[in-house]
Protein backbone atom coordinates (compact mmCIF):
# COMPACT_ATOMS: atom_id res chain seq x y z
CA UNK A 1 0.00 0.00 0.00
CA UNK A 2 2.55 2.58 1.01
CA UNK A 3 6.62 2.54 -0.06
CA UNK A 4 8.83 5.08 1.37
CA UNK A 5 12.36 5.10 -0.30
CA UNK A 6 15.62 6.56 1.44
CA UNK A 7 13.55 9.33 2.12
CA UNK A 8 15.11 12.76 2.88
CA UNK A 9 13.87 16.09 4.40
CA UNK A 10 15.17 19.02 5.63
CA UNK A 11 14.29 22.61 7.25
CA UNK A 12 17.04 24.99 6.31
CA UNK A 13 20.17 23.48 7.42
CA UNK A 14 17.89 20.97 9.96
CA UNK A 15 17.70 17.10 8.76
CA UNK A 16 14.26 16.72 9.83
CA UNK A 17 14.14 13.02 7.91
CA UNK A 18 17.47 11.10 7.16
CA UNK A 19 17.17 8.78 4.45
CA UNK A 20 13.67 6.71 5.88
CA UNK A 21 12.97 3.60 3.81
CA UNK A 22 9.63 1.52 4.59
CA UNK A 23 6.76 -0.59 3.55
CA UNK A 24 3.16 -0.81 4.40
CA UNK A 25 1.14 -3.30 3.47
CA UNK A 26 -2.53 -3.37 2.90
CA UNK A 27 -4.91 -3.71 5.56
CA UNK A 28 -1.75 -3.25 7.97
CA UNK A 29 -1.95 -1.16 11.48
CA UNK A 30 1.62 0.62 11.41
CA UNK A 31 2.19 2.55 14.63
CA UNK A 32 4.86 5.23 13.98
CA UNK A 33 6.33 5.76 17.32
CA UNK A 34 9.90 7.45 19.10
CA UNK A 35 10.73 10.88 21.18
CA UNK A 36 9.44 14.54 20.32
CA UNK A 37 11.44 16.08 17.06
CA UNK A 38 12.18 12.55 15.73
CA UNK A 39 10.41 13.24 12.57
CA UNK A 40 7.55 11.25 13.15
CA UNK A 41 4.57 14.04 12.06
CA UNK A 42 7.11 15.41 9.22
CA UNK A 43 6.78 11.77 7.70
CA UNK A 44 3.22 11.01 7.50
CA UNK A 45 2.63 14.78 6.36
CA UNK A 46 5.28 13.85 3.45
CA UNK A 47 3.13 10.64 3.05
CA UNK A 48 -0.21 13.28 2.21
CA UNK A 49 2.31 15.48 0.37
CA UNK A 50 1.66 18.56 2.85
CA UNK A 51 4.98 19.11 2.88
CA UNK A 52 7.99 18.55 0.21
CA UNK A 53 10.94 16.56 0.35
CA UNK A 54 13.92 16.66 -0.86
CA UNK A 55 15.13 13.21 -1.71
CA UNK A 56 13.74 9.63 -2.14
CA UNK A 57 10.61 8.60 -3.37
CA UNK A 58 6.83 7.99 -1.97
CA UNK A 59 4.68 5.63 -3.55
CA UNK A 60 0.92 5.15 -1.75
CA UNK A 61 -1.27 2.66 -3.59
CA UNK A 62 -0.03 3.38 -7.54
CA UNK A 63 0.07 6.57 -6.45
CA UNK A 64 4.18 8.38 -6.84
CA UNK A 65 5.97 11.44 -5.13
CA UNK A 66 8.87 12.44 -6.37
CA UNK A 67 11.32 14.81 -4.37
CA UNK A 68 10.41 17.80 -6.03
CA UNK A 69 8.31 19.99 -3.55
CA UNK A 70 4.36 20.03 -3.18
CA UNK A 71 4.49 22.77 -5.11
CA UNK A 72 5.87 20.87 -8.40
CA UNK A 73 3.60 18.12 -7.78
CA UNK A 74 0.89 17.99 -10.96
CA UNK A 75 -2.99 18.45 -9.58
CA UNK A 76 -3.88 15.47 -11.47
CA UNK A 77 -1.70 13.45 -9.13
CA UNK A 78 -2.33 15.69 -5.88
CA UNK A 79 -6.38 15.12 -6.44
CA UNK A 80 -5.70 11.26 -6.64
CA UNK A 81 -3.46 11.02 -3.62
CA UNK A 82 -6.49 13.01 -1.65
CA UNK A 83 -8.98 10.53 -2.88
CA UNK A 84 -6.71 7.80 -1.15
CA UNK A 85 -5.47 8.99 2.01
CA UNK A 86 -7.64 10.56 4.54
CA UNK A 87 -5.75 12.48 7.42
CA UNK A 88 -6.85 12.62 11.09
CA UNK A 89 -4.96 15.64 12.88
CA UNK A 90 -3.76 16.27 16.66
CA UNK A 91 -6.37 19.19 16.60
CA UNK A 92 -9.13 18.15 14.65
CA UNK A 93 -9.14 20.61 12.49
CA UNK A 94 -12.88 20.81 11.83
CA UNK A 95 -14.35 23.83 9.70
CA UNK A 96 -15.61 25.97 12.44
CA UNK A 97 -18.78 27.10 10.82
CA UNK A 98 -19.62 23.67 9.30
CA UNK A 99 -22.31 21.12 11.04
CA UNK A 100 -20.71 17.67 12.53
CA UNK A 101 -22.57 16.71 9.30
CA UNK A 102 -21.47 19.18 7.06
CA UNK A 103 -18.06 18.44 7.92
CA UNK A 104 -18.43 14.65 6.87
CA UNK A 105 -20.03 16.09 3.62
CA UNK A 106 -17.35 18.06 2.74
CA UNK A 107 -14.68 15.66 1.56
CA UNK A 108 -16.97 13.93 -1.08
CA UNK A 109 -18.70 17.27 -1.96
CA UNK A 110 -14.93 19.35 -2.62
CA UNK A 111 -12.21 16.24 -3.55
CA UNK A 112 -14.78 14.00 -5.13
CA UNK A 113 -17.26 16.42 -6.35
CA UNK A 114 -20.37 14.30 -5.93
CA UNK A 115 -23.74 16.21 -5.26
CA UNK A 116 -24.78 17.73 -1.22
CA UNK A 117 -27.71 15.40 -0.95
CA UNK A 118 -24.94 12.21 -2.21
CA UNK A 119 -22.99 13.69 -0.31
CA UNK A 120 -25.30 13.57 2.59
CA UNK A 121 -26.08 9.82 2.18
CA UNK A 122 -22.40 9.12 2.75
CA UNK A 123 -22.11 11.62 5.50
CA UNK A 124 -25.15 10.46 7.95
CA UNK A 125 -24.13 6.69 7.84
CA UNK A 126 -20.67 7.17 9.12
CA UNK A 127 -21.53 9.88 11.98
CA UNK A 128 -23.45 6.68 13.32
CA UNK A 129 -20.72 4.66 12.81
CA UNK A 130 -18.61 7.01 15.03
CA UNK A 131 -21.46 6.94 17.73
CA UNK A 132 -22.19 10.67 16.82
CA UNK A 133 -25.70 10.00 14.52
CA UNK A 134 -27.33 12.82 17.57
CA UNK A 135 -24.74 15.33 16.64
CA UNK A 136 -24.79 15.91 13.35
CA UNK A 137 -26.83 19.29 13.32
CA UNK A 138 -23.78 20.39 16.20
CA UNK A 139 -21.10 22.98 15.24
CA UNK A 140 -17.18 21.74 16.84
CA UNK A 141 -17.57 24.68 19.94
CA UNK A 142 -20.96 22.44 20.89
CA UNK A 143 -18.78 19.23 20.76
CA UNK A 144 -16.29 17.75 23.42
CA UNK A 145 -12.69 17.16 22.12
CA UNK A 146 -13.54 13.42 21.73
CA UNK A 147 -16.62 14.40 19.50
CA UNK A 148 -14.69 16.48 17.63
CA UNK A 149 -11.75 14.15 16.78
CA UNK A 150 -14.49 10.95 15.87
CA UNK A 151 -16.17 13.76 13.26
CA UNK A 152 -12.42 13.88 11.75
CA UNK A 153 -12.36 10.37 11.69
CA UNK A 154 -15.59 10.43 9.90
CA UNK A 155 -14.57 13.24 7.51
CA UNK A 156 -11.67 11.43 6.55
CA UNK A 157 -13.69 7.99 5.78
CA UNK A 158 -16.24 9.65 3.55
CA UNK A 159 -14.39 9.56 0.39
CA UNK A 160 -13.63 6.10 1.10
CA UNK A 161 -9.54 6.33 1.52
CA UNK A 162 -7.36 3.39 0.98
CA UNK A 163 -5.17 4.36 3.73
CA UNK A 164 -5.68 6.65 7.10
CA UNK A 165 -2.47 8.60 8.53
CA UNK A 166 -3.24 9.63 12.16
CA UNK A 167 -1.08 12.54 13.64
CA UNK A 168 -1.56 11.78 17.54
CA UNK A 169 -4.67 11.46 17.46
CA UNK A 170 -5.35 11.21 21.10
CA UNK A 171 -2.60 13.29 22.54
CA UNK A 172 -4.93 16.47 22.88
CA UNK A 173 -7.49 14.28 25.03
CA UNK A 174 -8.03 13.58 28.45
CA UNK A 175 -8.03 9.60 29.38
CA UNK A 176 -12.00 9.29 28.78
CA UNK A 177 -12.01 11.02 25.59
CA UNK A 178 -9.02 9.57 24.19
CA UNK A 179 -10.64 5.70 24.97
CA UNK A 180 -13.29 7.09 22.51
CA UNK A 181 -11.49 7.63 19.81
CA UNK A 182 -9.13 5.04 20.35
CA UNK A 183 -11.89 2.61 20.21
CA UNK A 184 -13.02 4.07 16.87
CA UNK A 185 -9.62 3.45 15.55
CA UNK A 186 -9.66 0.18 16.76
CA UNK A 187 -12.75 -0.56 15.19
CA UNK A 188 -11.26 0.41 12.06
CA UNK A 189 -8.45 -2.16 12.17
CA UNK A 190 -10.73 -4.92 12.28
CA UNK A 191 -12.23 -4.01 9.77
CA UNK A 192 -9.31 -4.36 7.48
CA UNK A 193 -8.58 -0.51 7.33
CA UNK A 194 -4.84 0.20 6.48
CA UNK A 195 -3.52 2.93 8.87
CA UNK A 196 -0.38 4.62 9.77
CA UNK A 197 -0.64 5.96 13.30
CA UNK A 198 1.84 8.67 15.15
CA UNK A 199 1.28 7.56 18.52
CA UNK A 200 2.33 7.65 22.29
CA UNK A 201 -0.11 5.20 23.29
CA UNK A 202 1.66 2.29 24.33
CA UNK A 203 -1.92 0.42 24.71
CA UNK A 204 -2.23 1.22 20.92
CA UNK A 205 1.43 0.22 19.93
CA UNK A 206 0.70 -3.27 21.35
CA UNK A 207 -2.56 -3.60 19.11
CA UNK A 208 -0.93 -2.51 15.87
CA UNK A 209 0.99 -5.25 13.09
CA UNK A 210 4.37 -3.17 13.15
CA UNK A 211 6.34 -0.47 15.06
CA UNK A 212 8.52 2.12 13.81
CA UNK A 213 10.80 3.74 15.77
CA UNK A 214 11.76 6.97 14.77
CA UNK A 215 14.80 8.89 16.66
CA UNK A 216 16.63 12.31 14.92
CA UNK A 217 15.03 11.74 11.43
CA UNK A 218 16.16 7.99 11.15
CA UNK A 219 14.15 4.72 10.94
CA UNK A 220 16.11 2.89 14.30
CA UNK A 221 13.90 -0.07 14.58
CA UNK A 222 10.64 -1.92 12.81
CA UNK A 223 8.99 -4.83 14.87
CA UNK A 224 5.92 -6.90 14.30
CA UNK A 225 3.48 -7.75 16.96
Amino acid sequence: MITVTELRKKRGANTVIDGISLTIRKGEVAAIVGPSGGGKSTLIRCLNALEPFQGGRIDVDGVSLQAEGTAKIPKATLLALRRKVGMVFQQFNLFPHMTALENVMSGPRFSIGVSRAEAEKIARPLLERVGLAQKADSKPDQLSGGQQQRVAIARALAVSPSVILFDEPTSALDPQMAAEVMAVILDLAKEGQTMVVVTHSTEFTKRAHVVHTLERGRLVSSVSN
